[in-house]
């Protein structure tokens, strides 16, 4: 963004560019509060140029990305372990699919930055005409996307895991 007069006035189909421009001390802070401004601004398409905290944003979003699929992913393989066999084998499944998708939902699920993905995609990025403009050799674009079903999906996965888990415990001490 290119100064505080354009922050307040940030669309939903905008594009946000945080320039990597040191004029003072406390330069790194007044970053994160553009890169904040723009998260809850719900701009498409946010540009970093502060390699720092590009890298510390990708990091987060990918974090989030890794419980998301973890969650998904032994959630299945609860659901099949509870179906296919008549054991408590899908216990150790549903409960780490149980526990990564409240981790989500407790620290990723309200941020505005779970509503991002970092686009690495070089076909996409080079139909962006603002990356001509840009001062950094490797900025970090982010590109606005619909998570609602993802969270319902590992939401969905993970209840159905750790419900076939508990029906499966019922039923062996019974």
């Amino acid at each position: 963004m290119a100064g505080d007069e354009s922050d307040s006035n940030l669309k939903p189909s905008s594009v946000a560019i945080i320039r990597e421009v040191y004029d003072s001390e406390n330069a790194h802070i007044k970053f994160e509060l553009e890169l904040e401004r723009a998260l809850e601004a719900g701009v498409s398409v946010i540009v970093i140029e502060p390699e720092p905290l590009g890298e510390e944003t990708a990091r987060w979003i990918y974090v989030g990305n890794l419980l998301h699929k973890v969650s998904v992913y032994s959630g299945i393989l609860g659901i099949t372990a509870g179906i296919g066999w008549s054991s408590i084998a899908c216990t150790p499944f549903g409960l780490v699919s149980v526990l990564c998708a409240g981790c989500y939902t407790l620290s990723w699920q309200w941020d505005p930055c779970c509503k991002y993905q970092e686009e690495k995609n070089h076909r996409h990025l080079s139909t962006l005409p603002i990356l001509s403009d840009l001062t950094s050799a490797s900025p970090v674009v982010l590109v606005r996307t619909d998570n609602r079903r993802k969270i319902v999906l590992h939401s969905t996965i993970s209840i159905t895991a750790a419900a076939i888990c508990l029906w499966r415990l019922y039923n062996m001490f019974k």
